[in-house]
Formats: C-alpha cells, structure tokens, sequence
C-alpha cells in the first residue's frame, strides 16, 4: 500500500477529531486539530492519530484532569488541555 501523502494525512486526521462519539470531545479536538496539526511532526502526527483510536470517554477524564492519561499519550494530552485552558480563559487565539 503505497503511504499516505501528508496534505491527506492531516485532511484525515482533521476528520477525525470533528467526528467523535462525544459532542465534547468533537468541540475539544476539532479546535486542536485546527490550530496545530500542520504545525507537527511525523511523530506527533503519529501520537495524535493513535489517540483518536482511544475511547472518547478516556479522552475527556484524560483532557480534564480527571484521570492520568496513559505514558504515551501524557505530552499530547497535557498540549491538548493546555489549548483547552486557553480557549476557556479566552485567552486563546479565537
């Protein structure tokens, strides 16, 4: 199978982050992936679309602070309520 060109790739993993089992989690990571995915590496590439296989559930309690996230996921998750902080502070770029 022949690799994924990278403008398909981030067209892709913006999908993803839009169409979540949770209407939270769509808000949370669409925002996200909107401001920071063509900003990232092949290896954050890769982090970020292994965590949109997660439970949307897992997600929120890891985003808010409710529980740990895993080892793998904890730099991406921290990034993630860190953007979500500022968004609800409005001190974000919106």
């Amino acid at each position: 199978m022949a690799e994924e060109l990278y403008e398909h790739r981030l067209k892709r993993l913006h999908m993803r982050s839009m169409r979540r089992g949770i209407k939270e989690m769509d808000l949370i990571l669409t925002a996200y992936a909107a401001d920071n995915l063509a900003q990232m590496d092949t290896s954050d590439l890769d982090t970020y679309d292994a965590l949109l296989s997660e439970n949307d559930q897992d997600l929120y309690r890891w985003v808010t602070g409710q529980e740990a996230a895993p080892a793998r996921f904890s730099d991406m998750i921290s990034k993630i309520s860190q953007a979500l902080q500022g968004v609800a502070s409005g001190s974000g770029d919106a």
